[in-house]
């Protein structure tokens, strides 16, 4: 399976921060999270920087009736498309939550209020809440039984902690496999090619930290969708 190719490298800090600010809607703090409509979202994202279906298609690499069918809602994207697209409109994969536009010092989420993805292996949850630790993203993701984060390997800068809270994950990163059970860690560099697979009957919820020394790759992203079969 081929390597994600790299990407241009851009003003860490500030890139997350404007980007966030650009594209997130104000959302109550006091009321339960609820799923983000992924494909207005992405409509939204296109249309503020006045792309076509098609231009968009052209710089994610994806088909143009895929992309058609997401901002339907006709179809879901799952981990590795998520992140093509991420990466074609230069934001992070925190973008396509609904999340507060304005930034604070301090963060506090009740569970079940947190922002929300659904994604065909589960779903993902921001824990960052909008406030950034440096370049690392904090995320909650729950795998569904017997499902992956796609065919194509992973691969971004920086490093990617994993902690597994419950059931079991699969992580292959490079030409090893590790088995994380509750309890279990797990540190990498993030251009050793990695993928992750829920084997089991059960679902597994793991905490994620993806710490990019370049936020204009794809590592966020990568996590959030598993490869949309194209039409």
């Amino acid at each position: 399976m081929p390597p994600i190719s790299p990407t241009r490298s851009f003003n860490r800090q500030s890139h997350w921060r404007e980007s966030l600010i650009a594209v997130m809607q104000p959302a109550s703090e006091n009321v339960d999270a609820t799923e983000t409509n992924v494909g207005r979202r992405l409509q939204e994202l296109r249309l503020m920087q006045g792309l076509s279906i098609r231009s968009l298609a052209e710089k994610s690499g994806l088909n143009f009736n895929t992309l058609s069918l997401i901002e339907n809602g006709k179809t879901s994207p799952n981990v590795s498309t998520l992140q093509q697209l991420a990466t074609a409109l230069r934001v992070p994969i925190t973008a396509f939550f609904d999340a507060p536009s304005i930034f604070k010092d301090i963060v506090f989420q009740k569970n079940g209020q947190r922002p929300l993805t659904m994604l065909p292996h589960g779903e993902l949850e921001d824990l960052g809440g909008g406030l950034a630790l440096g370049e690392a993203t904090p995320l909650l993701m729950t795998s569904n039984p017997k499902t992956n984060s796609g065919p194509d390997t992973i691969v971004h800068t920086g490093q990617e902690f994993v902690y597994c809270i419950d059931g079991r994950i699969i992580y292959c990163v490079g030409k090893q496999e590790f088995n994380l059970e509750k309890g279990d860690s797990l540190i990498f560099q993030g251009h050793i090619p990695h993928r992750w697979e829920n084997r089991d009957d059960v679902p597994s919820h793991c905490l994620l930290i993806i710490c990019p020394s370049d936020n204009a790759d794809r590592s966020v992203g990568q996590h959030l969708l598993d490869k949309l079969e194209e039409q």
